[in-house]
């Protein structure tokens, strides 16, 4: 049979339609498509896609399934390695992962593997009626701090293995930044309830509004009966540029701007939250955090938007599908650009004009880029005497996070590096015994899948160490 060159497309709302709607912007594969789309894997022997995947998803398998329409056994295979597997298909970035690494794509376009993953995990989703059992007590007991995509993973690897888990979540809703920092076009809050869920069903307590190091310590977590504790708390702690007009009223970071859409339903059709309507927006950034922040102001009645971003197109770090999806909705992407000052505006003949302290625009300078930096990428150099205002009413900083110092104040012998990542050895262990972190917390802001790979690895440490006890 010949080879198909391209993969299917994915079926997406018009963007006409979605740029004014929180529903999801991709509507997934049909059953036929799927199918079409499992035929053009090679099957190949060595499995270089398998290597891409940081949770090693056993994924010629999964696809062979699909092929031929046993949809539930390629869930089944998914599972074995990978606790959120419609949460991977959605947001995961396949195409600098296990997609890159795929033998077709040498010449073609390599397999759909993450929209091939998001039909399977909701084809389950849809249909099965079966929970999955709790395995019996083996007698040991785990405590996860956070409930984002580390914690979610560490939690349910270990569950598998019959550990008590335990997960402490500082805010109300399960599912961390799977919850609060990304926008339900992207991935809908049911989707992520539906894998807390699952895990709920394998044993796993989650108990929200507990803040460790506040509402409890680490060390009081082994005083409870606790064996092994992981720390997946993330990285909430907004990085903004230090330019003046950065206290102005209508700077937000992008971590607050995403959490009140999501947490506090700003996307609702009558909110109640206070947060931007109409006007220009400014985001600064070009990563995945920038477009989620720059799509959400759209879809909250923004009048224009603009990405800010001082290097290319070229350099732009976030995923290729989420740039053409802003661009499509009409985002305006100012590149080569950096933002200087914050502009607000002010009126010292009337203090109590309620305008006063709010912002007015943004004053920028045009980049050229020089030499490459350290990173490998071009350095961007600013261009004399090119400043420029854009007129904004709101801007959103999403130029990245560090993970919040508060465990490691409240935690002794917990060493971090300069940027407050927690540091951890080759198993994920920390500088306390028993101590294991992994994900945002360790890294800085990073992907879903990296946090659940270095949730993985934790519960393998985890259970290696406790095995022996």
């Amino acid at each position: 049979m010949a080879i198909v060159p391209k993969k299917n497309p994915m079926p997406t709302q018009a963007p006409e339609v979605r740029a004014h709607n929180f529903q999801e912007v991709a509507l997934g594969y049909t059953a036929e498509i799927a199918m079409e789309e499992a035929a053009r894997c090679l099957n190949c022997k060595n499995q270089p896609c398998v290597g891409g995947c940081p949770v090693n998803i056993h994924i010629p398998e999964f696809i062979s399934q699909v092929k031929v329409g046993n949809f539930e056994e390629a869930y089944q295979i998914i599972n074995k390695t990978s606790s959120l597997p419609a949460v991977c298909g959605r947001v995961c970035p396949q195409e600098s992962q296990c997609e890159s690494k795929c033998t077709l794509g040498i010449r073609f376009e390599p397999v759909g593997i993450g929209r091939l993953e998001r039909f399977v995990a909701d084809y389950h989703n849809e249909h099965a009626t079966a929970k999955p059992e709790a395995p019996e007590f083996n007698g040991h007991k785990v405590a996860i701090v956070g409930s984002g995509p580390s914690g979610l993973t560490c939690a349910g690897d270990l569950a598998k293995k019959g550990y008590k888990v335990a997960v402490f979540e500082a805010l109300h809703t399960a599912g961390g930044v799977l919850v609060y920092g990304i926008p339900e076009f992207r991935l809908p809050k049911k989707i992520v309830a539906k894998e807390v869920e699952t895990l709920k069903a394998l044993g796993v307590d989650v108990d929200t509004n507990v803040v460790i190091g506040k509402t409890l310590t680490i060390d009081e977590l082994f005083d409870m009966g606790y064996e092994a504790v992981f720390v997946g708390s993330g990285a909430g702690l907004p990085r903004f540029m230090n330019i003046p007009g950065e206290a102005l009223k209508g700077v937000y970071s992008a971590n607050e701007f995403l959490t009140r859409s999501n947490l506090m339903k700003s996307y609702l059709d009558n909110p109640v939250t206070p947060i931007m309507k109409g006007g220009n927006v400014a985001v600064v950034g070009g990563g995945n955090v920038a477009m989620d922040a720059a799509r959400t102001a759209l879809r909250l009645g923004a009048e224009n938007v603009y990405i800010v971003y001082r290097r290319s197109m070229e350099e732009l770090p976030a995923r290729k599908e989420e740039v053409e999806h802003a661009e499509e909705e009409g985002i305006d992407f100012r590149l080569l650009n950096n933002p200087v000052e914050i502009l607000g505006y002010n009126n010292p003949d009337d203090p109590r004009d309620p305008k006063n302290g709010f912002v007015t625009g943004i004053k920028c300078v045009k980049m050229e880029l020089g030499e490459p930096d350290a990173s490998g990428r071009r350095r961007p150099v600013e261009v004399p005497g090119s400043e420029f205002v854009l007129d904004v009413d709101t801007v959103i900083m999403a130029i990245g996070t560090s993970p919040n110092p508060l465990i490691k104040n409240t935690t002794k012998g917990l060493e971090v590096n300069s940027h407050g990542g927690i540091i951890v050895n080759e198993d994920g262990l920390t500088s306390r015994e028993a101590v294991y972190a992994g994900g945002d917390a360790v890294t800085g802001a990073a992907t879903v899948i990296s946090a659940m790979g270095a949730g993985k690895l934790a519960a393998k440490s985890i259970d290696e160490y406790l095995s022996k006890k």
